[in-house]
């Protein structure tokens, strides 16, 4: 037994080195064959290996040969863009990720990728959407709360020095002019940034975040600041 378990390692160890020296047209062939016999993770473990060799035979072999309806499917589109985000490929990771959300809509490893270069790609509204998301299904993602706790906040603040610039354009304001700047100070402190606060603090609560301490001491100076 203990023979015959070394020679089983050996060959294992022989089969890896052989295909990590093969090329991708030598490796897909192969996974045509683990397909065919419904071998699944096989197929999968090789169009990995084919996928780090040649990314656009790769492709092209997914694109024709695997069917829409294939049970390793899923798992191949994550691997191209698992490959893609790691060679900073971020537009075509970013349509491998999104049909992953679409195939796998609850899927939260898959919608924080796809959130992750959404920000990348400077989709940030589409970012916040797919957060909100993440955090239906998951209230505690810290990603998730830590990006939209920001967005909110950032959002506010630029409402707020925008808010500021106009009142101090007015050289000598009247009382309705003031009751009206403290109401939309007030205003935005009850909505956005009470929004922001709320994610923040589910951020402190998991993890002792400073920027996330800097932001909400930054938070609470305007609450006070809109009760004067």
């Amino acid at each position: 037994m203990r023979i015959n378990f070394t020679i089983l390692i050996s060959f294992f160890l022989f089969l890896s080195v052989s295909l990590s020296a093969q090329t991708a047209e030598q490796i897909l062939p192969n996974v045509s064959k683990a397909l065919s016999e419904q071998h699944w993770d096989e197929a999968s473990n090789l169009f990995r290996l084919a996928v780090d060799k040649d990314l656009y035979r790769s492709e092209k072999f997914f694109q024709t040969e695997i069917a829409a309806d294939c049970p390793a499917r899923t798992e191949m589109i994550h691997q191209l863009g698992f490959y893609c985000k790691s060679s900073r490929n971020y537009e075509k990771a970013y349509v491998y990720y999104k049909e992953l959300t679409r195939l796998k809509p609850n899927e939260t490893i898959y919608l924080a990728s796809c959130a992750e270069l959404e920000v990348i790609l400077g989709k940030e509204n589409d970012a916040f959407d797919t957060y909100e998301k993440i955090l239906s299904i998951d209230k505690n993602n810290l990603p998730a709360n830590i990006f939209i706790g920001n967005y909110y906040y950032f959002n506010a603040d630029k409402e707020k020095k925008q808010l500021d610039k106009e009142y101090k354009k007015i050289n000598a304001p009247t009382r309705m002019q003031y009751a009206n700047y403290r109401n939309a100070l007030s205003s935005l402190v009850a909505n956005n940034y009470e929004k922001a606060k709320t994610y923040l603090e589910k951020v402190i609560s998991q993890f002792p975040s400073v920027e996330a301490k800097k932001t909400l001491g930054k938070i609470h100076a305007v609450e006070v600041e809109s009760k004067r």
